[in-house]
């Protein structure tokens, strides 16, 4: 039987020597190139040390002292800029009584004597339009005969309603809760109730508070036409125009008896003339655009105030008078309600008919209804079947216009009108 061997396969060859690597093989193949990196990586570990020692020993050398605080330093501009003050009404319109208080303790006493109880015969009701392009100031006369609502002072107390003297209402207030508080919500409540016109804020300024807002102010200039003396009040004014101090001011705005005619229409006009004289010095001094001004402005006027809690803050009131910056005094109008002579009693008046046109365009935030109604336009006269005259064809030189003096008082004014005139 033939014996059987098997097929040798490439399996079965005798193994072959291992190969030898790529790289081992490059190694053994450039022994120059395998020296120069060790000779440079050697070299770069010597120069990493040396640099190393080296700065060590620059920065041994070197003495370090901080100075920063000892140095005086340049005087550089401040690069941050003081916020504008801002308006917390914005947008709103605003009516705001203004109340002047005779009360007559402390330092009230020694400028207008002592007299027991607080009595105002100066109550103005100030209307800022929402977009702070319009300003109204409006009068009211202390003598006129109004509803007085039942009022309740701040103790708790509450007085009857009645027809009485507008001015009562204050004095109501005062004599039941013993402050301005209690006097002002009294007259807040009567002007409410005879005007249909919501009252936002209130103040009340005495006879301290009034002369440091003029002196802080440096004073007010007015033109006074003629002599005025007034023994009763302190007042002594000779003709021309004058810069009043604080005090001065204040004896002006309260003279009645000696003074004019005597009324006190006549005083509320002088009243709305001095007004609107310390409105143009507070836009000609730049008060409502100088911040700081305007805040030592009020920080002199405000130590003698009484406000609600939306105005009793120099932010609140600085913001607010900021926002009037850019009116014009032509927008800003001052005038007395229209009245009359109260059937009972001729030394009382009684608002007419016109006075609810004014108090319907406050409450509607629109400008005053005008009482000069404007004249028609005159027809032509030309006779054209008449033969053209060249003379009266050449344009005649224009004549100066008149300036119109408008009466305070008894007629409504402008920031920009003339209610006096001095030689």
């Amino acid at each position: 039987m033939p014996s059987y061997h098997p097929a040798v396969t490439s399996r079965h060859v005798a193994p072959r020597r291992p190969r030898a690597l790529r790289h081992a093989r490059a190694r053994s193949r450039h022994p120059l190139l395998r020296g120069a990196a060790v000779v440079a990586t050697g070299v770069l570990a010597f120069a990493v040390a040396g640099t190393a020692t080296v700065a060590a020993n620059l920065q041994g050398n070197i003495t370090s002292a901080d100075v920063s605080d000892l140095v005086v330093p340049v005087d550089e501009p401040s690069t941050d800029a003081t916020p504008d003050p801002q308006d917390a009404s914005a947008g709103q319109a605003l009516d705001i009584l203004v109340m002047g208080s005779d009360e007559r303790d402390g330092e009230n006493a020694a400028i207008g004597g002592s007299v027991e109880g607080m009595r105002s015969d100066t109550t103005i009701l100030v209307h800022v339009s929402a977009d702070r392009s319009r300003a109204q100031l409006v009068s009211i006369p202390r003598d006129s005969l109004v509803e007085i609502p039942a009022c309740t002072a701040t103790n708790g107390q509450t007085s009857r309603p009645r027809t009485d003297l507008f001015n009562s209402a204050f004095a109501t207030g005062a004599d039941m809760g013993g402050d301005a508080a209690s006097a002002a919500a009294c007259a807040i409540s009567a002007v409410q109730v005879n005007t249909g016109v919501t009252v936002d804020h209130y103040v009340v300024v005495d006879f301290v508070g009034f002369t440091k807002m003029v002196d802080a102010l440096g004073g007010v200039t007015m033109c006074i036409p003629e002599d005025m003396s007034s023994p009763m009040a302190g007042l002594q004014l000779s003709a021309g125009v004058q810069t009043l101090d604080g005090t001065t001011a204040l004896a002006f705005a309260r003279a009645r008896k000696g003074v004019g005619d005597g009324s006190d229409t006549s005083r509320l006009g002088r009243q709305q003339q001095l007004l609107a004289a310390t409105l143009q010095g507070l836009l000609s001094k730049n008060f409502l655009t100088d911040t700081g001004q305007l805040i030592g402005f009020f920080d002199a006027a405000t130590e003698s105030l009484t406000t609600d809690p939306g105005l009793s803050s120099i932010a609140d009131l600085t913001g607010l008078a900021f926002s009037l910056r850019g009116i014009d005094p032509a927008s800003i109008t001052f005038l007395t309600i229209p009245f009359g002579p109260a059937p009972s009693d001729p030394n009382r008046v009684v608002w007419t008919p016109e006075a609810d046109a004014v108090w319907a365009a406050i409450a509607a935030d629109q400008p005053l209804p005008s009482s000069e109604p404007a004249a028609p336009a005159a027809p032509a006269t030309t006779d054209p079947a008449a033969p053209a005259d060249p003379a009266a064809s050449a344009p005649a030189a224009p004549e100066p216009t008149p300036t119109e003096t408008k009466a305070a008082g008894q007629e409504a004014f402008t920031g920009a009108d003339v209610t006096a005139v001095c030689s």
